[in-house]
């Protein structure tokens, strides 16, 4: 009777010491174990102490600017007696009593003091131009030396041969102007006293690193290294996180183990040791273990060899069986001599038929779910990078909206003001300028997702055909199209002559990509759901647009939604085509996607929600009203832009109306709830600030519960919130001063309900 396996292994597994051989493997690991974490707790310990001690060292020097910077002697700056100059000066020393350092004073054209030079000396005039750090501005302009508290600069390099030093710079205000710069300073020499009183091993390091990663003091090297920039790195470990724990190379190219720390301040303290030893040396008992275990399984493998004999010959048998199976040929069960192999061998010839015929069903099924995840992936690579253009470029259009319409109310009042001839043209120019900047920002915002829209119910099977003969007349004669809708088509939801434009746009791409003619194909169907990967689970119809052209390399097609990326000559194009379909298809609830093969043809796919029943089509805008006064209108005007507020303040009043300003949400809530003679309010929709502009229309929406004749006009020039303004007069800028006086006029003229349109 043949032996099993169960009988035979088991002899292999008693032979072996794996109990003991576990025990030593676990041993050994918890001695590692313990000695790293031990060096963990020290490196952390030292480096938080050096922080803390650091830190306390300019905490005292913060405390003392704050409180030099209030003292009487200073309120007539910036002209101060020389008397005073000495008082504060003796005032300083006694502030500094037990501290390293010393004490500046700036003004915006001169030092006046420095504690370091004989008190009430004047300032030598190259002295003072060395070490300005900046000069005083007014509380009204930016100046980066100028904070509410104390702020720690890097280390800066001596000048005329003064030792480096750190510097804490405290502004001087008063009347709620910066008046002058009070500098505290902190020797670089005193960091490295603080450093080498550390105790560390010999072969440790530490360093005090500054916010722009410039070696301020160093453990074992010394001032040697004061001044150089830390390692690419390590400064890329202080960007990440404010403590943590690293590997890292030395300026002696040692490999050590790194812990720091980054303070309130934004310098980092740093305590480093060798690898070697962080990592932990086998201790002499633990090597003994580990060789007598090796004894002892050299012993219990040669018994296992003279067990496992027994075995070698049929689990080779298998093993060649296995060859056979995963080669793709049959296999013949043959007598091994034990029991659980001769099954096995019976079983695998069994499955080997099964899996021959299984094989190519599951590479195929494999190769297909592997590219459809690629697809996936790269579809949304792509809409993650589109969504962020698209941000961007909202941000730009809204910015350029505001200086069109400061241009084109400019224009319009000088247009009002004056019948000069010679400044008809002029003006008369700079109008359609604006028009022109009106329609490329229109293409900004349909990219940004940020433009209104007029959807209404459209039927491609009637829409589609009807573009024909406008794509012939753009293409030209030796391109031809052909339009086809597939039947039972559903119809989209969308602004019409957007869909119109974005076709359009995509035809004259085809088109310079055929220059010697070829076929335009513009098909329309239900989208699968192989079409539908990354979007909403909702239906889709898909707009696909074809060409023969000569197609585009895969870096080309990777950025042809990218507004203004074109590869056509210079005034060949503006790239803001293909980045107005795909605003429309996203703003659409949709989005494009473009397939292009060189040699071969693109193809555009418009992939656009398939539409419900009913539609939710905007309301028309107000119609204007023909009267062209304001006479008697107080108007309250909400605009954060200065040049666009005063501009539109000087056009209103020119109408005859009274202007109340408000530069922000807030400022508009306060007036409106302090005055009841406001008439209308003027308010810009995008703004900064707590409550931004949005806040604000909630606001005003609950003001007019209380005060429901108040009218609201709004300006917009990329907000996306439609149905949080559904309740007010909306304008899109840049808008004309006639379009403005029509708003104002209607709105006024529904005070009397209790909502406006």
């Amino acid at each position: 009777m043949p032996f099993t396996i169960h009988s035979r292994l088991l002899l292999l597994v008693l032979s072996l010491l794996l109990p003991g051989m576990l025990a030593a493997t676990w041993l050994i690991g918890r001695t590692f174990d313990a000695e790293r974490d031990a060096n963990v707790r020290t490196l952390r310990e030292t480096t938080r102490a050096l922080s803390t001690v650091i830190d306390g060292e300019l905490g005292q020097r913060a405390t003392v600017a704050h409180m030099l910077a209030q003292s009487r002697l200073l309120d007539t700056a910036p002209r101060i007696s020389d008397a005073d100059l000495k008082a504060f000066a003796q005032q300083a020393g006694l502030a500094l009593q037990g501290l390293d350092g010393w004490v500046e004073l700036h003004a915006a054209d001169r030092k006046l003091l420095d504690t370091r030079q004989a008190t009430g000396l004047p300032v030598p005039a190259t002295r003072q131009a060395s070490v300005m750090p900046a000069p005083v501005q007014a509380a009204s302009q930016p100046a980066d030396d100028f904070v509410q508290l104390p702020m720690v600069r890097p280390l800066r390099a001596g000048v005329d041969g003064e030792p480096a030093h750190a510097r804490l710079v405290q502004p001087v205000q008063r009347d709620g102007r910066t008046v002058l710069n009070l500098l505290v300073t902190l020797p670089a020499a005193e960091l490295q006293r603080i450093v080498d009183a550390q105790r560390l091993p010999p072969d440790w390091r530490a360093a005090v690193v500054d916010s722009r990663g410039t070696v301020v003091a160093h453990h074992l090297d010394g001032p040697s290294l004061v001044g150089l920039k830390v390692p690419p790195d390590v400064a890329a470990q202080f960007a990440q996180r404010n403590e943590g724990m690293f590997d890292s190379v030395a300026f002696d190219d040692l490999l050590i183990t790194v812990y720091f720390r980054t303070g309130g301040t934004g310098w980092t303290f740093l305590t480093a040791m060798p690898r070697e030893p962080y990592t932990g040396l086998l201790p002499s008992p633990v090597r003994q273990t580990v060789l007598g275990g090796l004894g002892l399984l050299a012993l219990a493998l040669v018994s296992a060899a003279w067990v496992s004999r027994g075995i070698s010959a049929p689990v080779h048998a298998l093993a060649a069986a296995a060859a056979q199976i995963r080669a793709g040929g049959p296999v013949t069960a043959t007598a091994t001599g034990l029991a659980e192999c001769d099954a096995v061998a019976a079983a695998m010839a069994d499955a080997a038929t099964t899996l021959q015929n299984g094989r190519a069903e599951l590479e195929r099924q494999v190769a297909e779910a592997v590219a459809r995840t690629r697809q996936a992936e790269q579809h949304m690579a792509q809409t993650q990078r589109l969504e962020a253009l698209g941000r961007l470029t909202g941000a730009v259009a809204h910015d350029f909206n505001n200086l069109l319409g400061v241009i084109s109310n400019s224009a319009h009042l000088i247009q009002r003001k004056t019948d000069e001839p010679a400044l008809k043209a002029p003006v008369a120019a700079t109008l359609r300028a604006v028009e022109v900047g009106k329609r490329l920002t229109g293409h900004l915002l349909r990219f940004a997702d940020h433009r209104a829209l007029q959807p209404q119910p459209v039927d491609l099977a009637v829409h589609l055909p009807a573009l024909q003969p406008l794509l012939s007349t753009v293409l030209g004669a030796q391109i031809q199209v052909s339009v086809r809708v597939a039947p039972g088509t559903r119809p989209v939801v969308i602004d019409s002559s957007e869909l119109e434009l974005a076709i359009v746009n995509v035809a004259v791409n085809a088109r310079d990509a055929m220059p010697c003619g070829g076929e335009l194909r513009l098909r329309a169907s239900n989208a699968t759901a192989e079409d539908c990967v990354g979007l909403p689970p909702l239906d889709h119809v898909l707009i696909a647009v074809s060409d023969d052209g000569c197609g585009m390399a895969g870096d080309v097609a990777a950025r042809a939604f990218e507004p203004f990326f074109t590869t056509k000559p210079i005034n060949g194009g503006t790239g803001l085509g293909l980045s107005q379909v795909h605003g429309f298809c996203v703003q659409a609830g949709g989005t494009a996607r473009l397939a292009s093969t060189p040699g071969l043809g693109t193809t555009v796919s418009i992939l656009l929600p398939a539409s419900s029943v009913g539609s939710d089509a905007r309301r028309p805008a107000a119609p204007r009203a023909p009267a062209d006064t304001l006479d008697g209108v107080h108007v309250l005007l909400v605009e954060d832009n200065a040049s666009l507020e005063e501009i539109t303040t000087t056009l209103l009043r020119s109408y005859g109306a009274t202007v109340d300003r408000a530069s922000d949400a807030a400022d508009a809530l306060r007036r409106l709830a302090t005055s009841a003679s406001c008439d209308v309010v003027l308010a810009d929709v995008v703004m900064p600030g707590t409550p931004d502009g949005l806040g604000l229309v909630r606001q005003l929406r609950q003001l007019r519960r209380e005060r429901p004749t108040l009218p609201v006009v709004l300006v917009s020039g990329c907000s996306t919130d439609q149905e949080s303004l559904s309740d007010f007069f909306v304008l899109r800028k840049p808008y004309t001063p006639e379009v403005l006086l029509a708003a104002l006029q209607q709105a006024l003229s529904a005070r009397r309900g209790p909502t406006s349109p």
